[in-house]
């Protein structure tokens, strides 16, 4: 494994690299709050068979984290810089794993480049409607309303119980390592962190918005999935795994008995789905 930085428009980005260049490039787009270490188990597993790159956004994880009112926190910020990233990096075709917030950013460069898509797992990475929780019926709300006093009301996303609870929420008692959400909450102290998250959370609405044009490019390019599904999510239902099937004949759902953070529990069983679908054949 290697841990590095690289300059991305004139800013850091941390990655985490793994396998042979000589291997096909395997992606890995993380999600909310967590960073390149959700992926700490997975990398190795893989790396016999791809060449595997980890990056933390900006403003997650080790890479920079620009003020708020520095720096434009969306999401379509966020993924010209996976996409420079990618160009800096050399990288052209990959696979690639979009969890959460990374499936708008990962299907946001599938839509603009889909000939350098080689297959897509989606963990908990939802681009439907179907596949949208009770909990964002208030956030839509808050979205065509939004007021100073929301926006710091959701704040409680940051905070440790609730990120404990994201990752423990539907898994089997002490089944859940602590490293990953300890890590996590330790991110959350560091300056401007909800500002920024904050930013994001109400940002969240445009790729709501996305999600058709995401869809079109699944319908229109048919490419190989995975979506392996914690089926206890409350946050991404399994709804949005199973949607992934009317658009794509070339879609294997897999809905596992854990919840938003299935890879802590689950990653050999996702990791051996993708070698079996792309590994090396011997």
């Amino acid at each position: 494994m290697k841990f590095a930085t690289v300059k991305v428009q004139g800013l850091e980005m941390f990655y985490r690299e793994a396998g042979s260049p000589d291997k096909p490039v395997f992606l890995l787009l993380h999600g909310f709050p967590t960073a390149s270490h959700l992926f700490r188990n997975l990398m190795p597993m893989l790396a016999k068979d791809f060449h595997v790159i980890a990056p933390d956004f900006i403003g997650f994880g080790q890479s920079a984290a620009p003020a708020h009112d520095t720096f434009d926190y969306t999401f379509e910020n966020l993924t010209n810089y996976v996409e420079v990233f990618l160009t800096v990096m050399n990288i052209d075709k990959f696979y690639m794993y979009v969890f959460d917030y990374g499936a708008p950013i990962g299907f946001g460069i599938a839509v603009k480049y889909p000939e350098r898509i080689l297959g897509i797992v989606s963990q908990n990475g939802n681009i439907y409607q179907e596949g949208l929780g009770a909990k964002w019926a208030d956030r839509e709300a808050y979205w065509q309303h939004p007021t100073p006093a929301l926006r710091k009301s959701y704040q409680a996303a940051f905070k440790p119980a609730t990120i404990i609870g994201q990752y423990k929420g539907g898994e089997q008692p002490n089944s859940v390592s602590p490293d990953g959400y300890s890590l996590d909450i330790f991110y959350t102290s560091l300056p401007d962190y909800a500002e920024r998250q904050s930013d994001l959370i109400f940002d969240y609405q445009n790729n709501v918005k996305n999600y058709p044009v995401f869809q079109k490019y699944v319908r229109t390019y048919q490419p190989e999935i995975i979506a392996a599904w914690g089926k206890n999510d409350l946050s991404f239902v399994y709804q949005g795994a199973q949607a992934f099937a009317k658009d794509d004949p070339n879609v294997d759902v897999h809905l596992l008995n854990g919840g938003h953070f299935v890879l802590e529990t689950h990653w050999q069983e996702i990791g051996q789905l993708i070698l079996d679908k792309w590994g090396q054949k011997d």
